[in-house]
């Protein structure tokens, strides 16, 4: 097996990183981490936090600017999201009553990340 290019090994690493720090900026705002780089088979869900009776199913972006990492959420990444949350409520019924919402944080060089509350909806 050939290993991965250096620029697709840099880039596994800042979305680490910008994990990490979505994740240390949501536990501030007062918020438990469910999950963390959830995989299904319809895909991954970068963080799953809950913060009183809401579940936020949140993506997070590594770019150069807010609106670049808004944007590379496109509707391809959302239906992905929605069907990876359908499967992480059905393995986890406790939460099926908790509303549900999806987020993004925007990770911007030299900036506090930015928390995009409610950034689409479940529009099935």
């Amino acid at each position: 097996m050939t290993p991965p290019a250096p620029a697709r090994r840099a880039a596994y690493r800042l979305g680490l990183k910008a994990e990490t720090l979505a994740a240390w900026w949501l536990r501030l705002r007062g918020y438990r981490i469910l999950e963390r780089r959830f995989k299904t088979p319809a895909g991954e869900i970068d963080l799953i936090a809950r913060r009183g009776d809401t579940v936020a199913i949140v993506e997070v972006k590594a770019r150069a600017s807010r609106d670049a990492a808004i944007e590379a959420v496109t509707p391809r990444t959302r239906q992905r999201l929605l069907r990876a949350a359908d499967i992480w409520l059905t393995r986890n019924p406790a939460y099926a009553t908790s509303a549900i919402r999806f987020d993004i944080i925007a990770i911007v060089p030299k900036r506090l990340p930015h928390h995009i509350i409610n950034a689409f909806f479940d529009e099935r």
